[in-house]
């Protein structure tokens, strides 16, 4: 059976004051499209997994937001860290979890916060990966093909010489690389074989849980101590008692970069991790004078390349701007240029 678990733990604040700590990125309605970027994340996979076999892994204070959020998902399903360990624990706890429910499951692990235009090519890719995970040892991530010199992801070198034998369109990895300096991001995209790095897997349970014994023994120790309690009512509280103890460690440095078995599915499907205000004005739908309106009953004079976002439609009227976000979100109103958002952390606290 297909597996998704969805990774919606963080607490960034980059689109503050629309993403509070309260209510990050994740479970908000960025695009104006009427769903939040979770609840786009679990659409995508509509026909490739039921409803029963989603599971979101967040923290304990967001578990209300996504019953709320994705009611199809059974309770059971949504896995709660009391505090936060970076992804291999993550990863081990939910592997773990569903190995008890299904010894066989072919998994796709995916961020919450991300934005795919062209959903019907991201079904087709997600679907080969499956069926290459079920038919090997191969753990396999998805590469995203570049279209700028970006210094904001981390990159995939990758060997195309020859496809796999049994996907063509699924090559070896060379090396996964750091967050480059622009310097280093121009050279990588000169070449054919470097990918944006998108944090989603896809693997078999066998594959992530024999990985995580050989790789990372403390771990596979602190997940598989827990066998007997998995989905039953001790599970939360023997949980909070020992995920504490876990190494905070991503699940790149854990196994991605030890692993022998490592592919790489080069993708273009328009994704985005949507981490600053300019990459959604870059994604969002613009009027004459480059402007991203993502809310009714604005009106704008005299204004160009500016992204306004107002809650609840409230009556606004910009004028004399040019590439600035204005954004307006329980009673906190945000007026910065786009040229300075990196400071927006700075103007929240």
């Amino acid at each position: 059976m297909n597996h998704v678990v969805i990774m919606a733990g963080g607490v960034g604040s980059r689109f503050w004051p629309m993403s509070t700590e309260d209510r990050p990125k994740q479970f908000i309605d960025v695009l104006g499209v009427g769903r939040s970027l979770i609840q786009l994340t679990y659409d995508r996979f509509k026909g490739i997994c039921d409803a029963e076999n989603v599971w979101v892994v967040t923290s304990t204070g967001y578990k209300a937001i996504v019953q709320e959020q994705l009611p199809d998902i059974p309770e059971g399903n949504i896995l709660c860290e009391p505090c936060r360990r970076n992804t291999a624990p993550c990863i081990a706890y939910v592997s773990y979890r569903i190995n008890t429910k299904d010894k066989d499951a072919n998994i796709v692990v995916t961020p919450s916060d991300a934005v795919v235009m062209n959903v019907a090519e991201f079904r087709r890719v997600i679907t080969a990966a499956l069926d290459f995970a079920a038919e090997t040892d191969g753990i396999v991530t998805l590469g995203m093909k570049p279209s700028r010199p970006e210094t904001g992801y981390g990159y995939i070198q990758a060997d195309l010489a020859a496809g796999s034998m049994r996907n063509k369109e699924i090559f070896q990895v060379e090396q996964f690389r750091e967050k480059p300096d622009l310097a280093t991001a121009k050279e990588y995209i000169s070449h054919n074989n470097y990918f944006w790095n998108a944090g989603i897997f896809v693997w078999n349970v066998k594959t992530i849980i024999n990985a995580f014994r050989m790789y990372q023994p403390a771990l596979n120790r602190q997940f598989e101590s827990m066998r007997d309690v998995y989905g039953t009512e001790r599970e939360q509280e023997v949980i909070n008692e020992r995920y504490a103890e876990c190494e905070n460690i991503s699940v790149d440095y854990a196994i991605m970069e030890k692993a022998e078995e490592i592919y790489v599915m080069p993708a273009d499907f328009g994704w985005s991790d949507l981490g600053t205000w300019g990459s959604l004005q870059t994604l969002s739908k613009r009027d004459a004078n480059g402007n991203s309106v993502i809310s009714d009953n604005v009106k704008t004079y005299d204004t160009s390349n500016c992204i306004i976002n107002v809650e609840g439609n409230k009556q606004t009227v910009v004028q004399g701007l040019d590439g600035y976000i204005v954004a307006q979100r329980d009673g906190r109103l945000l007026i910065c240029k786009l040229s300075e958002e990196q400071r927006i952390k700075e103007f929240s606290k």
